[in-house]
C-alpha cells in the first residue's frame, strides 16, 4: 500500500491493484483500510465516498491539495 503523503494528520494512499478502476486515492486517519474515503483524480478531484467521515473543512483542504498537486500524485 504505497503512501502518497500525510496531510492534516490524514494518510493519503493507494492500493496497487484495484480492478481497472480510474485513478484515485484513499484517505484516512490511523490504519489504512479498503473502506477509507475514496477520491477520483479526474481533471478536478471528485469525492466518490467519505466512509472515513472526514469533516467537510478538512476534506475541502485535502481536495484542494490534490487538485494543486495532481501531477505529483499521479
Amino acid at each position: 500500500m504505497p503512501q502518497v503523503c500525510r496531510l492534516l494528520g490524514y494518510l493519503i494512499f493507494f492500493w496497487s491493484n484495484e480492478n481497472n478502476e480510474p485513478v484515485h486515492v484513499h484517505v484516512c486517519k490511523g490504519k489504512p483500510s479498503a473502506d477509507a474515503t475514496k477520491i477520483w483524480l479526474e481533471d478536478v478531484p471528485r469525492l466518490e465516498h467519505n466512509n472515513s467521515r472526514i469533516p467537510a473543512k478538512d476534506l475541502n483542504r485535502i481536495m484542494q491539495w490534490l487538485a494543486a498537486n495532481k501531477n505529483f500524485v499521479v
